[in-house]
């Protein structure tokens, strides 16, 4: 949300060079996903990196309102900041997207260990390492073959104190 962050991509054609469209395409595809990651990683006061990634949506738009629902909820930035691996923050979100599921069919995964199956209690939930940056979320739908990554930050005191502190 920084008025900083921003990328601006521009041709005029100049150079008389036609670049192969998907090749074209598939690299700024990789510089996007890169300069996307650097803003996440230089965020302040941010502990935590995370990746949400919505599988088997029903389609790739479907997918896409998913991941960037579950970016938003504040309640789990301030989770994944506790480490607590809360997959009911996940589900909760879910249910205000356009994403088409039922929810007894839900799997979600956090860093690699299912806690939630069939929209309820998958693995233990204390064999979830978060201690490290990155956090990966896996959210499986159940819908069709679409997926779409999106990616956040924890939420944490110090970032809560700083947005909130009179600067005047």
């Amino acid at each position: 949300m920084s008025t900083n962050d921003t990328v601006l991509i521009m041709a005029n054609g100049a150079s008389r060079v036609t670049p192969d469209p998907d090749g074209f395409a598939a690299g700024l595809t990789d510089v996007c996903a890169d300069i996307a990651r650097q803003l996440i990683a230089d965020a302040e006061d941010a502990s935590k990196d995370i990746a949400i990634t919505v599988h088997q949506a029903a389609s790739e738009s479907e997918a896409v309102d998913a991941a960037r629902a579950i970016s938003r909820s504040n309640l789990l930035k301030c989770a994944i900041h506790g480490e607590d691996p809360n997959w009911g923050r996940v589900l909760s979100v879910l249910g205000n997207t356009t994403a088409a599921f039922e929810s007894d069919q839900v799997d979600v995964a956090i860093n690699g260990v299912t806690v939630c199956r069939g929209g309820g209690v998958g693995d233990d939930r204390n064999l979830v390492d978060m201690t490290d940056r990155d956090v990966h979320i896996g959210v499986y739908l159940a819908a069709g073959e679409a997926k779409a990554t999106g990616w956040t930050n924890d939420l944490t005191a110090d970032d809560v104190h700083e947005n909130s502190v009179d600067s005047t």
